[in-house]
């Protein structure tokens, strides 16, 4: 697989990943079953991956074919459709063993729901049923050199029957890895819309140069769109989620917010275990063994306190997601799961960015060696935590219990 990604970068001709059978997953239990066992071989060797930069095709190819890719296709369309609250926890589980593993299928994720909100029938049946069959979803919305990240410069324009895509995306989470690239791009009226381009397909072209100093191996880098082709059947028309109440924010920030929950717990697992193992006591302690440190121990308490309140807010958030989804949708009860959300990414971020610098007071200066590359959490908390500012989680916190203001509707609340 590794031979694939390496001709992806040096080709202009873009190579699609081998396409494995995947099984369908039929309920809860099932998924948080194999987001365990995911885990477990991805902890194994999740250090090297970072150090080396070297990609987790095997895990994501695991994950596939579990069925964990398909948890979210509803139960109409043939998928499981397992609860908020147990979509978090599969993300969390998942990225506290390896939270780049965690963050290359959010985006299918989020594009799901999309599709969900603002598909036609046949596009719903064709793509939920892909993804059922191993298909994976990469990203090509955001871009670089716009003024926000809600401005796009890529164009698709009519041709014939079909279209042609022209433009240059980056932060391109799991497009390296896809079978489907969902591209946002504008149409001739203006319009956003979201074509789903087959791997492979000429003009396109995916480059893993992402140099991020965290979530390395993410292949979060440049996509090339030049006059790609595109089937006129799979344009979704998605600025039409937009004409009535939606959670695709919250559903988008609730993954997130899982992701740097397993950070959390990563980090302060890894603590713990250095401290038990490997670090000397301070001599002012008096004691035979640092994990016998008053100071340790009260500060250990400290994380697992605030990373249990984290958990305990995530879970909130799924239950509030659960609810919303079980009735109509309203403005104000899609604004209720943004909030409910938002108060979860506060605390999931300050305790990923805690934790993840906390590791190293506590287990002193020799877990600082790069044998144990301990300083991937802080980096993988700090680069993954930038997604979307917290200080504009507050604002819309406050504004929402203060004001009753509703939350903007975007992907980022």
């Amino acid at each position: 697989m590794s031979s694939l990604a390496d001709a992806n970068v040096q080709s202009d001709l873009d190579i699609a990943p081998l396409l494995l059978p995947a099984q369908v997953l039929r309920n809860d239990a099932q998924a948080i079953e194999a987001a365990h066992e995911l885990a477990q071989v991805a902890r194994v060797q999740a250090a090297k991956r970072d150090r080396q930069r070297k990609l987790p095709w095997a895990e994501i190819e695991q994950f596939t074919r579990s069925g964990l890719g398909s948890i979210a296709i509803p139960r109409e369309y043939g998928g499981p459709q397992v609860s908020f609250v147990t979509l978090a926890e599969v993300f969390a589980i998942i990225s506290a063993a390896d939270p780049a593993l965690g963050q290359i299928p959010q985006n299918q994720f989020g594009i799901i729901n999309l599709v969900l909100g603002s598909a036609t029938e046949a596009q719903k049946k064709q793509l939920f049923q892909s993804v059922l069959e191993g298909w994976r979803i990469g990203n090509a919305g955001p871009e670089r050199g716009t003024k926000n990240t809600l401005e796009l410069k890529a164009r698709i324009t009519a041709d014939g029957d079909d279209y042609v895509i022209n433009g240059q995306k980056f932060y391109s989470t799991g497009a390296l890895f896809a079978h489907w690239v969902a591209v946002k791009a504008l149409n001739d009226d203006g319009k956003q819309v979201l074509a789903f381009v087959r791997r492979g397909t000429p003009g396109l072209r995916i480059v893993d140069d992402w140099s991020g100093f965290g979530q390395r191996t993410t292949a979060s880098g440049t996509i090339v769109l030049n006059n790609v082709r595109v089937e006129s059947s799979l344009v979704v028309d998605n600025w039409k989620i937009n004409e009535k109440p939606n959670t695709q924010g919250a559903v988008s920030q609730l993954i997130q917010a899982a992701i740097d929950a397993g950070i959390a717990r990563g980090a302060i697992d890894d603590a713990i275990e250095f401290v038990k193992t490997r670090a000397r006591p301070w001599i002012d302690a008096k004691v035979e063994r640092a994990s016998d440190d008053l100071y340790v121990i009260a500060d250990i308490g400290r994380l697992k306190i605030e990373l249990h309140a984290a958990e305990a807010l995530l879970r909130k958030a799924g239950q509030v997601l659960d609810q919303v989804h079980a009735a109509p949708l309203t403005a104000e009860s899609a604004a209720r799961a943004s909030i409910a959300v938002a108060e979860a990414k506060v605390l999931t971020t300050e305790i990923s960015l805690l934790a993840s610098e906390k590791l190293f007071e506590l287990a002193g200066s020799r877990a600082t060696l790069a044998e144990f590359n301990l300083d991937r959490h802080w980096r993988n908390a700090r680069v993954h935590t930038l997604h979307d500012p917290v200080r504009w989680k507050y604002h819309a916190v406050g504004a929402y219990r203060l004001n009753g203001t509703l939350p903007a509707r975007h992907s980022w609340i």
